[in-house]
């Protein structure tokens, strides 16, 4: 029999079919949802996501919670499944900003993923802060690699912050900007997310897991997207790791749109409709000329545009 109250509660975790729900007092609630919540038209493959602001009751003679409603969303960020191509995962919702963890070496993040996932991000008006994470490991060269990528993003209008989970560099700065905010985590694996959390607060002591050696890939730790709160105030999102970022519900003509250093120059096209590719009189393709736009940047466009993966290293090669 259900209690007629009715409980407000954030998605803290889900397991497939089990909800973890965060209540107003900060205990936290197992929960299922109504067997016919799946039947509305939810064109993913998880129709309540980590992040999500739900209403629920309690069954009592089973002491667990029935979700049956989901607030209107502030905003989600999605990816394409990896399992069934025409449909789509949401990763979170009700996000404030996305911490998107990169590394230059073991394993290396390719600035084609960065794009895409930075696109996926403004498309959904979400600000994205990249965080380059095991400096300790760096040498000469990817000293010098480093500094090229962070001036590129930059110049886009992406703060960057360059991180040792391992020596603790620059903590202090990830969590003055994490403080009292809801932020998403998010990168391939074995990058040093759950390393990261753990570093900015010591309660949240997660699994690490290790970088397999023969193939420098990031073994999973984190199996479930899961909301963490943090001691200082704010949460913390942490997404399991995601080898590809494709495109969602964006068309062809509106990727420029989510380029930041491109939107100034769009307006200044011959033809309204410009893709800045092959178009004479294109005002992007001369910004890309006079370095107002920077050509990785501008590639990696071109590759989102026509559907084709880019890596960072065939950029080294040139």
């Amino acid at each position: 029999m259900e209690q007629d109250l009715t409980y407000k509660g954030t998605v803290a975790k889900t397991t497939g079919s089990w909800y973890i729900v965060r209540n107003e007092k900060g205990d936290l609630i197992n929960c299922r949802i109504r067997g016919n919540f799946r039947t509305k038209n939810l064109k993913t493959t998880n129709p309540i996501a980590v992040g999500d602001h739900v209403q629920f009751k309690i069954l009592s003679e089973e002491n667990v919670g029935v979700i049956f409603n989901i607030e209107e969303r502030k905003n989600c960020i999605i990816r394409k499944s990896t399992k069934l191509s025409k449909q789509t995962h949401i990763l979170a919702t009700n996000i404030d900003q996305a911490l998107l963890v990169v590394t230059l070496a073991f394993p290396r993040t390719s600035t084609g993923f960065i794009d895409r996932f930075l696109v996926n991000a403004e498309s959904f008006h979400i600000p994205t802060i990249l965080i380059f994470n095991k400096i300790d490991l760096y040498d000469d060269s990817l000293e010098k690699l480093h500094k090229k990528l962070v001036e590129i993003y930059k110049d886009a209008g992406y703060t960057c912050i360059a991180t040792s989970a391992f020596e603790g560099k620059n903590i202090d700065i990830l969590k003055f900007l994490m403080k009292d905010k809801v932020s998403l985590l998010s990168g391939h694996s074995g990058v040093g997310k759950s390393a990261l959390i753990s570093a900015v607060d010591n309660a949240l002591q997660l699994k690490v897991g290790d970088v397999s050696t023969w193939s420098e890939k990031g073994k999973h730790t984190t199996t479930f997207a899961e909301m963490f709160h943090l001691s200082f105030g704010g949460d913390i999102i942490d997404t399991p790791g995601i080898k590809e970022f494709g495109m969602v519900n964006i068309e062809r003509e509106e990727i420029s749109h989510f380029y930041p250093e491109m939107k100034k120059f769009l307006y200044d096209c011959r033809f309204t409709n410009c893709t800045h590719e092959h178009e004479p009189g294109c005002a992007v393709k001369e910004a890309v000329k006079r370095g107002n736009i920077s050509e990785i940047r501008y590639h990696n466009y071109l590759n989102i545009l026509n559907g084709r993966e880019m890596d960072i290293e065939d950029w080294e090669k040139e």
